[in-house]
This record gives C-alpha cells, sequence and structure tokens, in this order.
C-alpha cells in the first residue's frame, strides 16, 4: 500500500520520499510508515461506532485535536444530530450488526473506534478484520474479548485489534503491570477502581455514572482472579473489604471483568492478583439482595429499568484508582502503591464527567500512540503491554496524572 500524507514544511532530503507536488508526498510502500511520520504532519481517518456520551467525548478530543477527520456512525439520527450541534464531524446513519454494511463503510479508514454496547463489538471488529482497518474498544466483557482474539488472527498483517481501551479493563491493567515490572518476584496484586457520586444521598450510595449493561455485567459474571499460584473465578459480590483513602471509607468487592488479561500474563508468576469495584460502604449488601435474592441477575433486563428507572445518573461523579504490589527485590519484601483520583473538567464550555473523560482519553492515547508509531505492534493487544510512562506522556493520556488539569 502507497500511503498520502498532507505536507507542512517541505521536504528535500528524505531519502524514503518523493516528491509529487507542492503538498503531497508518497512514501516507499517497503519502509514502515508509522515509524517515520514524525517528518510530516498526518490527517488519521478515524470511524466512531456509538454517538452515545462515551462516543460524542472520544469523538471530541480527536476532532479538537487538529489531526483527525472524524466520522461517527449511530443507528440513532437524533443522537447523531444532537452530535453535530456541538463538534463538526461526519456522521452516517448504520446498523452495525450488518456486517458487510460495516466492511464497505469501513474501507480506506485508519481506525474503528466501538463506543456500543458490547454485544455487538464482534460484528463491528469481523468488518473491521474484512476491511484490514484496526480496531478499538471499551469492553468489560470477558466472553466478548475472546471473540475479539479470535477474530483478530483473521485480520491482515499491520492491523491492530485493541479491546478493553478504558478504565477498567485498560489503564489499571497498564498501571499494575508497569508496578510489577519493578519487582524480581512478585507476591500480590490488588487493583481497585471505583467511579462513585461525589454526594452520595440515596441507600445506596451510589449514581449511574455509565453504562448500566456494563455495569451489571460487572455485578453478576464470574471473576476472574489468581489464589494460590491458580487461576480460578471468584464470585462476583464478595470478599468484601473496607480501607479509608484521604479520610473517606470505601468498601471493595469481587466484579468482573476488570482484570482484562492479566490473569493470562501473570499466571505462573504471583500468587495472589484480583481486582475489587470500589463503592461507599453499604452498597454491596443491596446489591447482592437484588442479584442473588430476588434473583434479578437471571433478569437483567428487568434489574437495568429498575435500576435506570430509580437511579439518577450525575456528571458530580470521582474515580478513584488504587493499585498495591508487593514482592521481592534486592532481598527484601516490599510494597509500593499507586493511588489516583480523577475529577470531573470543564472541556469548551461542557462538563464531562470523570468517567466520561477518564474513558474516553484512555482509548484516545491508546489509538494516538499506536497511529504515532509508539505501539509497535500487529494483531490483538493487551493492555499489559502498553508503557505507562509514555501513556502518560501522551496528549489524551496525560489526564491520568496526579492533579492534571486542562
Amino acid at each position: 500500500m502507497v500511503h498520502y500524507c498532507r505536507v507542512y514544511t517541505r521536504l528535500y532530503d528524505i531519502d524514503y520520499c518523493s516528491y509529487i507536488d507542492n503538498d503531497e508526498i508518497e512514501i516507499h510502500p517497503s519502509l514502515n510508515f508509522r515509524k517515520i511520520i514524525g517528518h510530516f504532519k498526518m490527517m488519521y481517518s478515524v470511524i466512531i461506532l456509538g454517538g452515545g456520551k462515551i462516543g460524542a467525548a472520544i469523538a471530541k478530543l480527536l476532532d479538537r485535536s487538529g489531526d483527525y477527520t472524524v466520522l461517527v456512525g449511530d443507528i440513532d439520527s437524533g443522537a447523531l444530530e444532537s452530535l453535530t450541534e456541538s463538534v463538526p464531524v461526519g456522521t452516517f446513519v448504520i446498523d452495525v450488526t450488518d456486517e458487510a454494511a460495516m466492511a464497505k463503510k469501513l474501507e480506506g479508514q485508519d481506525c474503528v473506534v466501538s463506543a456500543c454496547p458490547y454485544y455487538v463489538n464482534p460484528a463491528i471488529a469481523r468488518a473491521a478484520a474484512k476491511a484490514g482497518v484496526s480496531y478499538f474498544d471499551l469492553t468489560e466483557d470477558v466472553a466478548t474479548t475472546e471473540v475479539i482474539r479470535s477474530i483478530a488472527k483473521t485480520a491482515p498483517d499491520g492491523s491492530i485489534f485493541a479491546p478493553q481501551c478504558g478504565l477498567a479493563p485498560g489503564f489499571i491493567g497498564i498501571l499494575a503491570h508497569h508496578l510489577c515490572s519493578g519487582f524480581e518476584k512478585l507476591d500480590e496484586v490488588k487493583m481497585r477502581v471505583g467511579a462513585l457520586p461525589q454526594y452520595p444521598s440515596n441507600m445506596m450510595m451510589y449514581n449511574l455514572t455509565w453504562s448500566t449493561e456494563g455495569l451489571i455485567n460487572e455485578y453478576c459474571n464470574p471473576c476472574d482472579a489468581i489464589q494460590n499460584g491458580r487461576t480460578i473465578q471468584a464470585i462476583p459480590l464478595e470478599e468484601v473489604e473496607y480501607f479509608s483513602l484521604d479520610g473517606v471509607k470505601y468498601e471493595a468487592f469481587n466484579t468482573s471483568g476488570g482484570l482484562g488479561s492479566l490473569c493470562e500474563t501473570l499466571e505462573g508468576l504471583v500468587r495472589t492478583l484480583n481486582y475489587k469495584t470500589v463503592r461507599y460502604p453499604g452498597h454491596s449488601y443491596l446489591m447482592k439482595f437484588l442479584t442473588k435474592e430476588l434473583r434479578m441477575s437471571d433478569r437483567r433486563e428487568l434489574l437495568k429499568d429498575i435500576l435506570e428507572s430509580a437511579i439518577p445518573i450525575t456528571k458530580q461523579d470521582v474515580i478513584i484508582i488504587f493499585c498495591t504490589v508487593s514482592g521481592w527485590r534486592n532481598g527484601h519484601r516490599e510494597q509500593i502503591s499507586d493511588s489516583r483520583k480523577i475529577y470531573p473538567l470543564n472541556f469548551y464550555g461542557e462538563t464531562w464527567s470523570s468517567i466520561q473523560l477518564a474513558t474516553s482519553a484512555s482509548l484516545c492515547a491508546v489509538l494516538d500512540m499506536y497511529l504515532n508509531g509508539e505501539i509497535d505492534h500487529s494483531g490483538f493487544l493487551k493492555q499489559e503491554e502498553i508503557n505507562l510512562g509514555a501513556f502518560l506522556a501522551n496528549r489524551f493520556g496525560r489526564y491520568y496524572e496526579k492533579n492534571a488539569s486542562l
């Protein structure tokens, strides 16, 4: 494939380029295109599927960076009209389960991003593989991720398939793996993440801040973990623990999906590895009553309707990220911890919730790093294969820096 780019500075001394006219350069096809793009400014073409809160946030971040041509697709024309009122991106109406139509639409694009519910991601990934386009998503669903992994094997060389690019799974795996790298021998890895209301006022001590379907999945599906050196599936909402951070009391309990692929990566290297969701004390008790005593885990559509009817959403949230790793180095048993909080920010006259910011910024950082040659990878990408330092130095990843601001 021959790549073309828009040139903002004339180039005369680069032996792998052929000067064509005043503003175009032809790149010799035998070279690694992504490793040489630093010589000139690129406009990347990205399709985002899903025009909801997170899809809209991703579109705004990429468009306003000035380096991306963004197209947003959704089955809901009203959502697309609302989006174009706040950001000048192209839109199109499409049914993402129509794989043939999707593959045709993706031809010629650099990447496709799924900000859709997890259950439609396999169809989007298959279309991406057919079109030879790199794929990114935000899913926390374990089964869906395994399907994406198998689809990645059918994709042409040079494309990347990167599921789980959000907060958890996503950034928490990058952070945990980085902390592990400082030890000669690992003992325990504990990952804790929560998206919480800053001002809880109901019995559940919770407000809806992101996908209700994803939340129910986390609360009802088996939880991967490593216990006594063996990979197991733990029970969701169990093994409740309590801790304080900055004077505030929290509880944490087993939930599904947050580990991403770390069980596979660290199996045989660590005694204990687990992921728990952080909430205010008392939340897990009420959720166990709903999902187990009332058996709502078997009636998830009803549970979704109950939660969305009774629990208000909020933009006044806070993200808690807390990771602890212990092990041996230099002959001593040591422990290292990393804690971060992300708060809502004002972007372009809009208030973005912390979960909206954290989720969209993480995906944009991974996508941006890949297109700029900082992730030299092909095929299925595990989040822990991403370098933490490079992630935090990225223009989108910097929002995960402690005390980050605009």
